[in-house]
Protein backbone atom coordinates (compact mmCIF):
# COMPACT_ATOMS: atom_id res chain seq x y z
CA UNK A 1 0.00 0.00 0.00
CA UNK A 2 1.69 3.51 -1.18
CA UNK A 3 0.32 6.37 0.58
CA UNK A 4 -0.50 9.02 -2.21
CA UNK A 5 0.62 12.28 -1.53
CA UNK A 6 -2.18 15.06 -0.51
CA UNK A 7 -2.79 17.71 -3.03
CA UNK A 8 -0.66 20.91 -2.10
CA UNK A 9 -2.89 23.74 -2.13
CA UNK A 10 -2.43 25.92 -5.07
CA UNK A 11 -2.20 29.82 -4.46
CA UNK A 12 -3.64 31.87 -7.53
CA UNK A 13 -5.06 35.20 -8.37
CA UNK A 14 -7.26 36.44 -5.65
CA UNK A 15 -10.89 38.31 -7.10
CA UNK A 16 -10.81 41.33 -6.49
CA UNK A 17 -14.20 41.43 -4.72
CA UNK A 18 -12.45 39.28 -2.24
CA UNK A 19 -9.62 41.62 -1.35
CA UNK A 20 -9.60 43.82 2.05
CA UNK A 21 -10.26 47.47 1.02
CA UNK A 22 -7.86 49.85 2.14
CA UNK A 23 -8.22 53.04 3.69
CA UNK A 24 -5.86 56.36 4.14
CA UNK A 25 -6.44 57.38 8.01
CA UNK A 26 -4.51 61.02 8.54
CA UNK A 27 -2.61 60.88 11.96
CA UNK A 28 -1.63 64.39 13.18
CA UNK A 29 2.53 64.62 13.72
CA UNK A 30 3.33 65.54 17.04
CA UNK A 31 5.09 69.34 15.61
CA UNK A 32 4.33 72.50 17.55
CA UNK A 33 2.13 75.02 15.60
CA UNK A 34 4.08 77.56 13.04
CA UNK A 35 2.99 80.87 15.71
CA UNK A 36 3.14 80.12 19.53
CA UNK A 37 1.52 83.11 21.65
CA UNK A 38 2.56 81.79 24.37
CA UNK A 39 5.91 82.67 26.17
CA UNK A 40 8.76 81.38 24.22
CA UNK A 41 11.03 78.76 25.60
CA UNK A 42 14.32 79.90 27.27
CA UNK A 43 17.62 78.13 26.93
CA UNK A 44 19.84 79.93 28.62
CA UNK A 45 19.77 81.46 32.39
CA UNK A 46 20.17 85.77 32.31
CA UNK A 47 23.62 86.52 33.83
CA UNK A 48 25.22 83.16 33.08
CA UNK A 49 27.50 82.93 29.76
CA UNK A 50 26.90 80.31 27.24
CA UNK A 51 29.04 77.61 27.52
CA UNK A 52 31.06 77.19 23.89
CA UNK A 53 31.82 73.83 22.81
CA UNK A 54 35.52 73.01 22.31
CA UNK A 55 37.24 73.58 19.24
CA UNK A 56 38.64 70.21 17.89
CA UNK A 57 39.13 70.23 14.39
CA UNK A 58 42.06 68.50 14.95
CA UNK A 59 44.97 67.90 12.83
CA UNK A 60 45.78 66.37 9.64
CA UNK A 61 47.64 64.04 8.41
CA UNK A 62 51.14 64.37 7.72
CA UNK A 63 51.68 64.57 4.05
CA UNK A 64 55.14 62.96 2.44
CA UNK A 65 55.09 64.43 -0.77
CA UNK A 66 52.80 66.92 -2.82
CA UNK A 67 50.90 65.46 -5.82
CA UNK A 68 51.68 67.39 -8.94
CA UNK A 69 48.31 67.57 -9.72
CA UNK A 70 47.13 68.59 -6.48
CA UNK A 71 48.14 72.16 -4.41
CA UNK A 72 50.20 71.24 -0.95
CA UNK A 73 47.25 71.28 2.13
CA UNK A 74 47.91 73.88 4.77
CA UNK A 75 47.33 73.22 8.80
CA UNK A 76 48.50 71.15 11.44
CA UNK A 77 50.00 67.62 10.70
CA UNK A 78 50.67 64.77 13.18
CA UNK A 79 53.68 64.40 14.01
CA UNK A 80 55.58 61.13 15.08
CA UNK A 81 57.43 60.37 17.80
CA UNK A 82 61.05 60.67 16.37
CA UNK A 83 59.67 64.50 14.91
CA UNK A 84 59.31 65.24 18.79
CA UNK A 85 61.49 66.37 21.88
CA UNK A 86 61.36 64.26 25.10
CA UNK A 87 57.79 63.83 26.82
CA UNK A 88 59.36 64.40 30.24
CA UNK A 89 60.87 68.01 29.86
CA UNK A 90 57.74 68.69 27.45
CA UNK A 91 55.45 67.67 30.83
CA UNK A 92 57.24 69.35 33.43
CA UNK A 93 57.22 72.89 31.93
CA UNK A 94 53.39 72.37 30.98
CA UNK A 95 52.66 71.83 34.72
CA UNK A 96 54.94 74.16 36.39
CA UNK A 97 53.82 76.73 34.20
CA UNK A 98 50.11 75.74 34.32
CA UNK A 99 50.41 75.40 38.23
CA UNK A 100 52.21 79.30 38.38
CA UNK A 101 49.62 80.82 36.18
CA UNK A 102 46.88 79.34 37.93
CA UNK A 103 48.56 80.57 41.53
CA UNK A 104 48.38 83.53 40.05
CA UNK A 105 52.17 84.33 39.56
CA UNK A 106 52.71 84.19 35.57
CA UNK A 107 49.69 85.34 32.82
CA UNK A 108 47.77 82.68 31.52
CA UNK A 109 48.25 83.74 28.10
CA UNK A 110 51.92 81.89 28.52
CA UNK A 111 50.06 78.65 28.12
CA UNK A 112 48.36 78.89 25.02
CA UNK A 113 51.33 77.84 22.55
CA UNK A 114 51.10 75.18 24.63
CA UNK A 115 47.71 73.91 24.77
CA UNK A 116 44.64 73.31 22.37
CA UNK A 117 42.03 75.68 22.18
CA UNK A 118 39.70 73.83 24.34
CA UNK A 119 42.16 73.43 27.48
CA UNK A 120 43.04 77.64 27.11
CA UNK A 121 39.40 78.38 27.22
CA UNK A 122 38.60 76.13 30.28
CA UNK A 123 42.09 77.04 32.13
CA UNK A 124 40.89 81.22 31.46
CA UNK A 125 37.32 80.73 32.09
CA UNK A 126 37.16 77.85 34.38
CA UNK A 127 37.13 77.88 38.79
CA UNK A 128 40.88 77.62 39.93
CA UNK A 129 42.08 75.29 42.49
CA UNK A 130 41.71 76.84 45.98
CA UNK A 131 45.36 74.95 46.79
CA UNK A 132 46.72 76.30 43.62
CA UNK A 133 45.12 80.16 44.59
CA UNK A 134 45.69 80.54 48.78
CA UNK A 135 49.03 81.16 49.92
CA UNK A 136 52.32 82.25 49.09
CA UNK A 137 54.39 78.66 49.47
CA UNK A 138 56.44 77.69 46.33
CA UNK A 139 54.61 74.57 44.25
CA UNK A 140 57.11 71.81 43.50
CA UNK A 141 56.75 69.22 40.65
CA UNK A 142 57.56 65.77 41.42
CA UNK A 143 58.96 63.53 38.96
CA UNK A 144 56.96 63.57 35.72
CA UNK A 145 55.63 59.84 34.65
CA UNK A 146 55.28 59.59 31.19
CA UNK A 147 52.94 56.74 29.29
CA UNK A 148 53.28 56.46 25.17
CA UNK A 149 50.01 54.82 24.22
CA UNK A 150 50.69 55.28 20.56
CA UNK A 151 53.19 57.09 18.61
CA UNK A 152 52.67 60.54 18.39
CA UNK A 153 50.76 60.59 21.94
CA UNK A 154 52.25 61.24 25.43
CA UNK A 155 49.95 60.64 29.05
CA UNK A 156 51.79 62.35 31.57
CA UNK A 157 51.31 62.78 35.54
CA UNK A 158 53.07 64.21 38.06
CA UNK A 159 52.60 65.07 42.10
CA UNK A 160 52.62 68.68 43.24
CA UNK A 161 53.40 69.63 46.59
CA UNK A 162 52.57 72.68 48.08
CA UNK A 163 52.41 73.29 52.34
CA UNK A 164 52.86 69.96 52.81
CA UNK A 165 49.76 68.76 51.25
CA UNK A 166 50.43 66.63 47.71
CA UNK A 167 48.10 66.79 44.36
CA UNK A 168 48.17 65.24 41.36
CA UNK A 169 48.07 66.27 37.85
CA UNK A 170 47.57 64.55 34.65
CA UNK A 171 47.92 65.61 30.95
CA UNK A 172 47.84 64.29 27.72
CA UNK A 173 50.01 65.63 24.93
CA UNK A 174 50.21 65.34 21.09
CA UNK A 175 52.38 65.45 18.86
CA UNK A 176 51.60 68.13 16.34
CA UNK A 177 53.74 70.15 13.81
CA UNK A 178 57.08 68.87 15.50
CA UNK A 179 55.85 70.06 19.31
CA UNK A 180 54.02 68.23 22.03
CA UNK A 181 50.60 70.38 22.61
CA UNK A 182 48.13 70.02 25.50
CA UNK A 183 45.06 68.44 24.46
CA UNK A 184 43.33 67.23 27.98
CA UNK A 185 44.76 68.66 31.20
CA UNK A 186 43.44 67.31 34.90
CA UNK A 187 44.61 68.99 37.93
CA UNK A 188 43.14 67.43 41.57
Amino acid sequence: MTAEPSPVPTTGPVPADERPQLRLIPVRTPQPPLEDDRTPLRLVRLGVAVPRPPHRPGPRPRIDRAMPDEGVEFGPTWSTRADLPDPRETGRRLITLTLEALAGRRPLTQLQPLTSLGVYTALTGGRRPAWCAQGTAPVIVGRVQVCEPVDGVAEISAVARRAGRAHAVAARLEGVDGRWRCTALQVG
